[in-house]
């Protein structure tokens, strides 16, 4: 269907001008004041993106601050009825859930009214990229209205909120893996360029030295002990995930080479290393932890924690293309669309706020540590025997996505080719 065939449709505004009658030099000249335009108004939308990020920074900040210090700071929680008495309730874990849930109402609100934008003229794409001052009310009404939410009615968004986090780790893991896979086209990308093939076979080889000193010193670390059984347990288990996904990569029928897989093998080395930092402080098996965190590592690593949790919302939400989903033959495959047109937009805004609202979800997640019931310490985030399982199941589940992703088009090619093999075969019976 022609786009331009209905100006009037909703939501959108036509600015095209009419070039009846009109010299090929003025057509020209409007053709270009569009040009300038629609760029303009594409660094606008880039400019936004980021503005957003800062704003889920800051909500980020408004929560551990509700979680650590709330209750001791803001004295008019006690004025809150919801807050319960001496705003318990508008505080520690209650407090991190009400303002996931305002966050998670702004962008939700956001992804609702910029849900299916297509070109920068709609009117979508200016509310997107501009009125500030209006969104800015509303942040304000989103973050206020949760405070004035009976206790039962937040806690029932925590059980949602586990879920919604859930949904932002896979969306989180695809997002990685294609890029994984895009890094590894972009250094090798044929036999013909030696130099590319030469640089991709040494950061590869990089990837999976580091991946072994990654295992061994967690070995050192974690696991040194009998008694650490769980958590040799999780360091072989990772050892052998790589090991898979190299033979995989190396088979005859795969020949996908190492760079990916070594990428993707550091990857679920640190989500191990990460899962195992989760664990509860343990005089046996964290020798990290036995002497306490009340230093300056613990305040620098939590910082390090928000800035990759607000920077993987954002690296997550600007990747929508990743996510553009052909179903055939019952195998999902990723499709990167290049082709654009002048008046494009540059990312899809409704699936941005979409990835930001389950961000909300999930680092309200980390502040709990997943658990509903205790309040997490001071400066700790994503501590806990539910953080580590919940990294556990995501690292397998990653090497699960990127298995089947080397070998479903060796699977799909087999299938194609036993379909054509009975066509013809019945094609043969039937002459």
């Amino acid at each position: 269907m022609d786009q331009y065939a209905r100006p009037a449709e909703a939501g959108a505004v036509d600015i095209r001008p009419s070039n009846a009658g009109v010299p090929q030099v003025e057509v020209n000249s409007r053709l270009e004041q569009k040009r300038i335009d629609y760029s303009r108004e594409k660094k606008k939308t880039l400019q936004a993106r980021y503005i957003y990020g800062i704003i889920f920074l800051i909500i980020n900040l408004k929560a551990w601050f509700f979680r650590d210090y709330g209750q001791r700071v803001l004295s008019h929680f006690y004025n809150i009825k919801a807050c319960g008495i001496d705003g318990q309730d508008c505080c520690h874990t209650l407090g991190v859930l009400r303002v996931s849930l305002g966050c998670f109402i702004f962008f939700s609100v956001m992804f609702f009214t910029t849900i299916k934008t297509r070109k920068l003229y709609e009117a979508r794409s200016s509310w997107h990229s501009g009125w500030w001052a209006v969104k800015l009310v509303l942040l304000i009404v989103s973050m206020a209205v949760p405070f004035f939410l009976h206790s039962k009615y937040i806690q029932i968004y925590g059980e949602f909120a586990r879920v919604g986090a859930g949904i932002f780790l896979v969306l989180q893991l695809v997002s990685v893996i294609e890029f994984i896979t895009w890094w590894n086209n972009y250094w090798m990308p044929d036999e013909q360029k030696k130099q590319s093939c030469s640089l991709g076979l040494f950061m590869s080889t990089i990837f999976y030295l580091a991946s072994v000193c990654g295992i061994v010193v967690m070995y050192a670390f974690y696991g040194r002990k009998v008694e650490c059984s769980l958590n040799i347990f999780f360091i072989t288990w990772t050892a052998i995930l790589l090991i898979v996904m190299m033979a995989v990569s190396l088979h005859s029928k795969v020949n996908r080479g190492l760079l990916s897989s070594g990428i993707m093998a550091s990857y679920l080395v640190f989500l191990c290393w990460s899962a195992i930092r989760s664990e509860p402080a343990s005089d046996y098996c964290n020798k990290e932890k036995a002497n306490g965190n009340s230093d300056w590592t613990t305040i620098l690593s939590f910082l390090f924690a928000i800035g990759a949790i607000v920077m993987a919302t954002f690296s997550t939400g600007i990747d929508s293309q990743s996510f553009q989903i052909v179903c055939s033959s019952h195998v999902f495959q990723f499709r990167n669309d290049n082709a654009q047109e002048d008046d494009d937009i540059s990312y899809d805004y409704g699936f941005f706020h979409l990835v930001f609202a389950f961000g909300a979800m999930y680092f309200g997640m980390l502040f709990i540590s997943w658990n509903l019931n205790n309040s997490a310490r001071k400066w700790s985030i994503d501590v806990g025997w539910a953080s580590t399982w919940v990294k556990i199941v995501n690292e397998w589940f990653a090497a699960t996505i990127y298995l089947w992703k080397l070998i479903s088009p060796t699977v799909r090619q087999t299938e194609v080719t036993d379909h054509e093999d009975s066509v013809r075969q019945t094609v043969v019976n039937v002459a």
